[in-house]
């Protein structure tokens, strides 16, 4: 039967726990032709852990994944699983199952058929393989549906037959390529928590590959945010968010200011700055600098203010929308208007360094 521990808990750094790791990837190298994929890559992903892979198109994320799968083998480097050497090991071979953004169901099966694919292949017997689809789709909150056939569900439920197929056969590893790629936003946010919850009850290690920042922050333990086949910076949303090593990590999570400063680059998040206008007083210490509102832009639950510096550059500030905007507050487009900040939420990005 499909096991079912407690929430999964990833070990925490220091525990001795922590030892035990479900990917280690040393120096991985990977071309096409003239492109560097990957340029000498290391990584550890921790067993239980929702581990993701986040950068824009051409960063490499796809690539590692695809290595890891073992449907592309590495120009140099290293892969283990739970610590084997899987490097050179054919996919069929290696203990991970990988969910697309396609789903890859067969048409002319029904959803029990799909999600027991896997099982028929191992020759599981029978009562068992129906006893493991059966609990693969209470899991995936699709009970009763194992006769029907794919295109006779939703987006979304298609997208749970495809995680249920992959759990199923219970691997170390699950790797998910976009897998909420093709869903509109409401649905895909809601599978970003089905996910989340699939994944604490199964405690199988998820590596899950995606562009979208918001996606990544939400469900991830720790993220590693790849540029140029490189990583920028691992660690958890708070850290990746609140601390970003990196020009490239604070422009490409969330919208990020970057000031110039005596040679050094500052950044505080637009949330974290506070307008005042008129003749208000500024907010007790805090830093500021005046500047005038060049655009404003209303966007339901909150409202975001470009703002050209009088010293030179822009800001960009979110403010929640707490009560209806009024043409008299005084922040307006082409206001003259005061940004503070307390000190502590800025922060120097340190010069040349990665992970």
């Amino acid at each position: 039967m499909i096991t079912v521990p407690g929430p999964a808990q990833p070990a925490a750094a220091g525990d001795p726990a922590a030892a035990a790791s479900a990917i280690n990837v040393t120096g991985l190298r990977k071309r096409y032709g003239g492109v560097t994929a990957l340029a000498d890559v290391d990584l550890e992903v921790r067993a239980g852990e929702f581990f993701t892979l986040l950068g824009p198109s051409g960063s490499g994320k796809t690539t590692l994944l695809r290595l890891i799968a073992g449907f592309e083998r590495p120009d140099a480097g290293r892969i283990e699983l739970g610590g084997r050497d899987v490097t050179q090991v054919p996919p069929y071979a290696r203990d991970v199952n990988t969910v697309f953004q396609d789903y890859a169901l067969f048409p002319h099966m029904s959803v029990a058929q799909n999600i027991e694919y896997g099982l028929r292949v191992r020759r599981v017997a029978k009562a068992e393989r129906r006893e493991k689809v059966d609990r693969a789709l209470e899991m995936v909150r699709l009970p009763g549906l194992g006769g029907r056939k794919p295109a006779q569900l939703s987006g979304g439920q298609r997208q749970r037959v495809a995680l249920a197929r992959a759990i199923v056969n219970e691997p170390e590893v699950l790797l998910l390529d976009e897998p909420l790629g093709a869903l509109d936003l409401k649905l895909r946010q809601e599978m970003q928590l089905e996910l989340q919850r699939v994944q604490r009850v199964v405690g199988i290690t998820f590596v899950y590959v995606t562009h979208d920042q918001e996606e990544a922050l939400t469900m991830s333990d720790r993220i590693a945010v790849l540029s140029q086949g490189r990583i920028e910076q691992i660690g958890g949303p708070a850290e990746v968010y609140e601390r970003p090593r990196t020009p490239f990590v604070a422009g490409f999570i969330g919208v990020s200011n970057l000031i110039e400063r005596d040679g050094h680059t500052i950044t505080v998040r637009p949330e974290k700055i506070t307008l005042v206008a008129g003749e208000e007083p500024d907010p007790p210490g805090t830093h500021t600098e005046p500047g005038r509102i060049r655009d404003v832009i209303y966007a339901g639950v909150l409202t975001r203010y470009v703002v050209d510096l009088d010293g030179g550059g822009e800001l960009v500030v979110s403010q929640q929308n707490t009560e209806v905007p009024s043409a008299g507050d005084g922040l307006s487009q082409g206001h003259q208007v005061r940004l503070a900040w307390r000190p502590e939420q800025a922060f120097t990005i340190p010069s040349g360094e990665g992970t």
